[in-house]
């Protein structure tokens, strides 16, 4: 990770932790899994942003999770879903699978294509309050829902509703500019996390290359310009981690 300047911080895509373990090849925003870095456990209550590529038919079978939101974004292919509450789904590209996992859930994610690879983002935001009861959600959106304007995906914010709802005050959105601008304002004391998927953008005057990001704090605008798909946190700062 390299400090640009105190406001804006450009973690590149090669200064990930990365692994290969055949069916799944994963960058790690964050400390996660093997990789641990006291310094970098989460972005405000941002806690987990996953860059996932995971093999046909392949992927994580059931495994629990407790008072953690979790958000799974669908760059490419399909992602299957079942979990102890009963659901099942498979959600394809642009699409969102949301769980809270509360006072406990169990779940399991496969590529639904035995042919196709799934490209995936997941993130884990720390919940608004512990020992909320379990819920899930997914959103098929198309890409003119996000083609050069931001599409709002999840929200805890009072005044900001979206298809799916958070326990955080926190904002998560998404958008596919192909040679446009677009800006985001920071109410005072939040933070941003910026995040390329795709493509090379422009941002506040940094260059941002597929699967780089930007943390962001005490700037009140975010400029983006350029062609690719990107997603942006709005959250609180420091919480406690868990």
């Amino acid at each position: 990770m390299r400090t640009t300047t105190d406001e804006f911080v450009i973690q590149r895509a090669r200064d990930r932790y990365c692994a290969d373990h055949g069916w799944l090849k994963t960058c790690y925003s964050f400390s996660f899994d093997q990789y641990y870095d006291p310094h970098n456990l989460n972005w405000g209550a941002l806690r987990v942003l996953n860059d996932d590529t995971i093999a046909p038919g392949q992927g994580f079978p059931t495994h629990p999770h407790r008072d953690m939101e979790i958000i799974t974004y669908v760059l490419s292919g399909e992602l299957e879903h079942k979990d102890s509450m009963g659901n099942a789904g498979v959600v394809g590209p642009g699409g969102v699978q949301y769980m809270s996992a509360g006072t406990g859930v169990r779940h399991s994610e496969i590529n639904h294509s035995k042919m196709d690879p799934l490209h995936l983002v997941q993130m884990w935001i720390l919940p608004g309050a512990k020992g909320l009861k379990p819920a899930y959600g997914q959103v098929d959106f198309t890409v003119a829902d996000r083609l050069n304007k931001w599409l709002l995906v999840a929200s805890g914010m009072p005044k900001e509703r979206a298809p799916v709802e958070l326990s955080q005050t926190a904002a998560f959105r998404v958008a596919r500019l192909e040679g446009s601008v677009l800006d985001h304002a920071f109410d005072s004391g939040r933070l941003g996390f910026l995040f390329v998927a795709e493509g090379s953008i422009n941002a506040n005057g940094w260059h941002l290359e597929t699967g780089d990001a930007a943390r962001i704090k005490a700037t009140p605008s975010l400029a983006l310009s350029g062609s690719g798909e990107i997603l942006l946190w709005d959250v609180p700062p420091a919480l406690d981690e868990t």
